[in-house]
């Protein structure tokens, strides 16, 4: 079954991406959500002509969006945290502390589009992060976590 996707969906596809989904999960999860919608011949039209008028603008959004990758690939973002005695952080560094850090440098980047190591940043330390800034570039941004 081929779908029209409306949003991105991760491990699935980007907004506009035509997907091949198996019935039961675009008639009983996709559609009813709002995530997607039938790929019938004449969506598929209206899709390629919206596709080619937002090329354009797309360009220029993706230019800048490896123009802050590379500016962000250089930095160190300082994270600060309530450390114990013995090095440890009372609790863990989040995305959400580390897209406030950037935010505050002047750019905006999304919580949810910030990857982060699986054990977890517990100890003060350098890290790296892994952020998708568009949907075709995708950095690195190391992180230095300090004593508050």
């Amino acid at each position: 079954m081929e779908v029209i996707l409306k949003q991105d969906v991760k491990n699935l596809g980007y907004k506009d991406d035509v997907v091949n989904v198996k019935p039961g999960y675009g008639r009983n999860f996709l559609i009813p959500k709002g995530l997607a919608a039938m790929a019938t011949v004449s969506s598929k039209k209206v899709l390629a002509e919206t596709v080619k008028q937002r090329a354009f603008k797309d360009q220029k959004i993706k230019a800048a969006a490896e123009a802050t990758a590379a500016k962000l690939k250089d930095m160190v973002v300082k994270v600060g945290a309530k450390v114990g005695e013995s090095g440890k952080i009372f609790g863990s560094v989040t995305s959400v502390q580390l897209a406030d850090a950037i935010k505050k440098l002047g750019y905006d980047v999304d919580r949810k589009n910030i990857t982060m190591s699986e054990e977890g940043v517990k100890t003060v330390g350098t890290y790296t992060a892994e952020v998708r800034f568009h949907k075709e570039v995708i950095g690195t941004v190391s992180f230095e976590v300090v004593q508050e």
